[in-house]
């Protein structure tokens, strides 16, 4: 109980800051009207409407907060309408006339049929709900806790009720703000000289607010000023409310404290899942030299840097250095959390890593590719960031600058040589001449089947009967799709004519824990020597985890080869050939 008054007081305090002021026009518009059936309906519908959109931004997936932006610019444009209407009621019938949709309807019943039918309950609501999906309070410590809560713990009725308290704790204040405004504008409004005015002064303001809204202002620069003293006292309110590990919320609590950290550090600490450590706070990076690696662990590019990522991690930890593994999926079977996790003791990653299935972390740091590194100083501001592999020599005499900055004593010292083994090992650059070549119709090129791809359709594939360099095909009932081609029955295979050292294959299978069983062969024979870590002399190997794996490695002179690898049971799915 003590978090919802907790919640409600907090929302009440909204009133006394500046990010509330695009959205006063809206309720104050109504101010004239009855208030049961006016001004009530609207306060509950805005406070409905923003728990529920909250609610879906903070524990949903991408697609609800994408719904959510688009509810967002619908509700904006039919209150830029609404304002509109207060202005020019002729030309916003105009307008309105044509429209036919349901969105246009809402904006008649709102803004122009309470002229011929009076207001409403149901008009006032929908202003409300409009209000609501556009209403970005303040994001203060009490409300970051609520949100970040419920990150935390995923979806519950407590969230929701939550933020529904908060809500109606913002509704308050509002709630009295109309009750006095409306006997000062039914004053005017009984006197004919004054009711167009006032009305065009409110049709002005609800331009207003909503051009503020549109500009982003309630979200930056509003919600800047004079923020502190409002989260003064939110701070004193979580200071006088017991919050302990029963509430279910101590968690949230320290997240929401934590980002006071600035800049794209802070976003580390909304990461959806921590692996090799408790969930990171401020505390653990605030002072620290932070390097960040945007990496995914069927990435070939991404393996060949783990090298040197492992070393940093290990060589300066002690000196002050935290790595970050910062795991942002290419495909759907990267998001699975068991997938990570049991990838990441063969790899050797002992450092902490966040997981970033929805890309949010990536966002933040306004990131373009796998991998990427990001050297953080101890004043908390990125000072260097890499994209790709190499390089590797000039990062670490970064890493030590900045440590030398951090502890105010040289941390310098010789450059380790570093070498990665099978699928880590640096590439042959000088025999690369193939590329990565995706198996999913979304991405595929040089696909060389006769009569080519048929997406999402179980399809007989044949051979072709010759490949040029760098095309591939297959043999067999399989179904391409946008990600991967999936065998359905009996036996498969893929052929690819490649050139160089090293060939590599991510692959899953459809039934975790029933390996398939697969045969490689070079130029129609064994590899022998030429196998890859994942197979053996007589190219045999098995799928079991959902990962890269290596099936060529050649000891001898790099030439056109043609790859072949033959599945004999149905279940495997085939993503990316990548080379080295």
């Amino acid at each position: 109980m003590t978090l919802f008054i907790l919640a409600y007081f907090a929302g009440v305090l909204t009133i006394a800051t500046p990010c509330i002021i695009p959205i006063l026009p809206f309720v104050v518009a109504r101010a004239g009207e009855p208030f049961r059936r006016s001004g009530l309906p609207m306060l509950l519908g805005l406070a409905v409407a923003f728990a529920a959109t909250a609610s879906l931004s903070s524990f949903a997936g991408g697609w609800a907060v994408a719904t959510s932006s688009y509810c967002r610019v619908v509700a904006l444009a039919l209150l830029t309408i609404f304002g509109l209407a207060l202005l020019w009621p002729a030309l916003a019938v105009r307008l309105m006339a044509p429209l036919a949709s349901i969105g246009s309807r809402l904006s008649q019943w709102t803004a122009l049929r309470q002229k011929t039918h009076g207001t409403t309950a149901i008009s006032s609501v929908l202003l409300g709900v409009t209000t609501g999906l556009v209403w970005a309070p303040c994001a203060g410590p009490v409300l970051g806790l609520i949100l970040t809560g419920a990150a935390l713990r995923g979806p519950s009725a407590g969230t929701l009720l939550l933020l529904l308290a908060y809500a109606l704790g913002a509704a308050t204040p509002l709630a009295a703000g109309l009750l006095f405004a409306g006997r000062f504008l039914a004053a005017l409004k009984r006197s004919a000289r004054w009711g167009d005015g006032v009305r065009c002064v409110l049709g002005v303001a609800v331009i207003a607010g909503a051009a503020a809204i549109w500009l982003g202002l309630d979200t930056s620069l509003l919600t800047r000023w004079s923020a502190a003293g409002t989260n003064t006292l939110e701070r004193f309110l979580v200071a006088t409310f017991p919050i302990g590990p029963g509430s279910g919320m101590s968690m949230a609590a320290d997240a929401a404290q934590d980002r006071t950290l600035s800049g794209p550090l802070a976003s580390l600490l909304g990461a959806q899942q921590w692996l090799n450590t408790e969930p990171l706070h401020a505390d653990d990076l605030r002072g620290k030299v932070v390097v960040v690696n945007f990496w995914t662990y069927s990435c070939i590019n991404c393996l060949r840097a783990l090298p040197y990522v492992r070393d940093w991690a290990e060589r300066y930890r002690d000196r002050g250095l935290v790595v970050i593994g910062v795991e942002t999926p290419e495909f759907a079977f990267e998001k699975d959390l068991a997938n990570v996790r049991s990838a990441l003791g063969p790899l050797g990653v002992g450092y902490p890593v966040a997981i970033d299935n929805d890309f949010a972390i990536w966002r933040a740091f306004d990131n373009e590719a796998w991998p990427a590194f990001y050297f953080i100083g101890a004043d908390g501001r990125v000072r260097d960031h890499v994209f790709g592999e190499g390089d590797y020599d000039r990062s670490e005499r970064l890493i030590q600058k900045l440590l030398s900055e951090a502890n105010g004593a040289p941390a310098g010292g010789e450059i380790a040589a570093v070498s990665g083994k099978d699928a880590e090992a640096a590439a042959d650059a000088r025999d690369l001449r193939s590329p990565e070549t995706y198996v999913g119709y979304s991405q595929a090129e040089r696909f060389a089947s006769p009569g080519g791809v048929t997406g999402d359709i179980s399809t007989l594939y044949r051979a072709a009967s010759a490949l040029p360099l760098n095309h591939w095909g297959l043999a067999g009932v399989w179904t391409v799709g946008g990600e991967f081609a999936a065998l359905n029955g009996g036996k498969g295979s893929i052929t690819y004519r490649f050139h160089a050292r090293d060939l590599h294959l991510v692959m899953a299978a459809t039934s975790p824990g029933h390996p398939i069983r697969f045969r490689v062969m070079l130029d129609g024979a064994p590899p022998g020597t030429d196998h890859g870590s994942d197979t053996d002399a007589d190219g045999w190997g098995s799928v079991q985890d959902a990962r890269l794996y290596q099936l060529v490695r050649q000891t001898g002179q790099v030439a056109d080869r043609t790859f072949e690898i033959e599945f004999f049971d149905a279940g495997v799915r085939a993503y990316c050939f990548t080379f080295g």
